[in-house]
């Protein structure tokens, strides 16, 4: 056996490499391995990344992979040194980066890693996470590094995205509870100021001093619109409304805005392909006119404005990369394009934050893009923008497309006077300036009116006797007054209900379920008409 084995071995060697003994396989290895890149080469060539070798000592720098693939560099010539590297580092990251490599050099570590932004040869800078190891003599001094760049631009980006979509709910979050206070006090203000004229009846000196806190406490309702504007929680009184007719009334205002330097034009859609929005036509106004502001602002020295209406349908497989959160559907895009200096990537990223600016003291807006962005997110939209620097900007604003509204009904006209009554109101409000302002109003009208600080206190009322109306505000402190108006319309079906709030928006429920909405700050002649249209409501539904 053992001879037959020996045998079997010999002619496999023999097959292997006649005539050799095995010589001619190794030197053969040899040959393969000296012609296959290193293995280190082959890793970095599957990512695609760069590899930089730098000798510390001569500061001599020497690109191993990537120069080309992933920077765009043609060749190493010219950027064999360690202040090439350095140079290209983007501005805002170099002290920080080359501090941080310093620290490494020093501290006897044997890696070092750091995010930064590197000029590729197209002048575009990317996002580059370098891992690097240090190479050291035998005293501990570096002397070589050698580090990997990956390209993390789009991982960077999605991080940047998520952060400013969170810092943004935040500032929402904030200027919605503040606006909601604000108004609270407001409404006090405008109620008592009205009260007090009603004293006075209107003349002398005290009316004209009443008179002027009444207009500050309007111009500060105007403030608390806008924060409630930018944190999506603005009472909206949208209508549906013709795309085209809507941007075409807006031209000669604009004209005015711009001066005589300024060219405006107009691309809407033809007449044949006519699109409906459903938004707030205040609201929306003041939108195009601040980014018309902004347009302006942006060219100083002259320019074109263009104003572009654009219909687009979105699939689960199509969609606009610069609207990639929309669901499917039909959109209408509303455009605001300059040919001004347009703006940095880092303008870019903060341009819709509350109180952003790159104006001075005396052009900035303080809230005006932010209550942009919030209006429109909160019409169930979305704003996108492109800019370049000195090429100009444009801003895109997406809204669902609707379908066109029927023919309007005649109304009777309003009649002037400020609306009386002798129904019975139920008062459910926790802040006692805002109740005590309101009860006063309703009173001197002829109402008889209840009032009930919190829920159950109510609920014993309008289990006790009849309630025509229950007026109450929605945040309260023991139960959304939303769900209490809904419980009180289940329970009660002859109460009407008013909601009043300075932070939500009205109920989707409409008029034919009884709950009306009245946002704040309000004045008492819009509580008495707001109260008046929900009794008459209640009338209209019974005959």
């Amino acid at each position: 056996m053992r001879g037959a084995n020996e045998n079997t071995l010999s002619e496999q060697r023999r097959t292997a490499s006649p005539g050799s003994n095995g010589h001619s396989q190794q030197n053969s290895r040899k040959t393969a391995a000296a012609k296959t890149p290193d293995h280190h080469q082959l890793v970095a060539r599957a990512t695609n990344d760069a590899v930089r070798d730098c000798d510390l000592t001569t500061a001599r720098l020497i690109w191993r992979q990537g120069l080309r693939s992933l920077l765009g560099y043609a060749s190493a010539e010219g950027r064999e040194t360690l202040t090439w590297w350095r140079q290209h580092v983007h501005p805002g990251d170099r002290a920080r980066v080359t501090l941080l490599i310093e620290d490494a050099l020093v501290s006897g570590t044997a890696n070092w890693s750091g995010e930064y932004r590197f000029q590729c040869a197209d002048k575009s800078y990317i996002y580059v996470l370098e891992r690097a190891s240090i190479v050291r003599d035998d005293n501990g001094k570096a002397v070589r590094l050698v580090g990997v760049m990956m390209d993390v631009t789009a991982r960077r980006q999605l991080q940047d995205q998520l952060a400013r979509s969170q810092k943004m709910e935040a500032f929402g979050q904030l200027a919605g509870g503040v606006a909601h206070d604000f108004n609270n006090f407001l409404t006090t203000i405008l109620g008592y100021s009205d009260l007090v004229v009603a004293e006075v009846e209107g003349r002398g000196a005290v009316a004209k001093y009443i008179s002027e806190i009444r207009s500050a406490a309007g111009r500060a309702a105007s403030l608390t619109r806008q924060l409630l504007a930018f944190s999506r929680r603005q009472p909206l009184e949208a209508k549906v409304l013709e795309v085209n007719t809507l941007i075409a009334n807006l031209e000669r205002s604009i004209l005015r805005l711009l001066g005589e330097h300024i060219s405006v034009f107009v691309e809407l859609l033809p007449k044949s392909r006519l699109a409906h929005i459903k938004v707030d036509p205040n609201q929306f106004t003041q939108i195009i006119v601040n980014l018309a502001v902004n347009a302006r602002d942006a060219m100083p020295t002259g320019g074109t404005l263009t104003l572009r209406t654009s219909a687009m349908t979105f699939t689960e497989t199509s969609r606009d990369p610069l609207a990639p959160e929309l669901p499917a559907g039909k959109y209408v895009v509303i455009s605001i394009l300059d040919n001004g200096c347009g703006m940095t990537d880092e303008v870019k990223a903060h341009v819709f934050e509350p109180f952003f600016t790159t104006k001075d003291d005396r052009h900035a807006s303080g809230l005006g893009l932010a209550a942009c962005y919030g209006i429109v997110r909160q019409s169930g939209g979305h704003v996108a923008v492109e800019s370049e620097l000195g090429k100009g900007t444009a801003v895109h604003i997406y809204l669902p497309e609707v379908p066109a509204p029927p023919a309007a009904e005649y109304r009777k006209p309003r009649a002037p006077q400020t609306p009386s009554g002798n129904e019975t109101v139920l008062m459910l409000e926790d802040d006692i300036s805002v109740r005590h302002v309101m009860v006063r109003t309703l009173r001197r009208l002829g109402y008889e009116v209840i009032e009930a600080v919190r829920v159950e206190e109510a609920r014993q009322h309008l289990i006790k006797r009849r309630v025509d109306l229950l007026v109450s505000d929605i945040v309260l402190p023991d139960m959304s007054g939303l769900d209490f108006g809904k419980w009180t319309r289940q329970q009660h079906p002859q109460t009407r209900v008013l909601l009043t709030s300075g932070y939500l928006t009205s109920s989707d429920d409409g008029e034919h379920s009884g709950l009306f909405f009245l946002p704040k700050p309000f004045d008492p002649e819009q509580l008495a008409r707001a109260v008046r249209d929900a009794l008459d409501a209640a009338k209209r539904s019974k005959s």
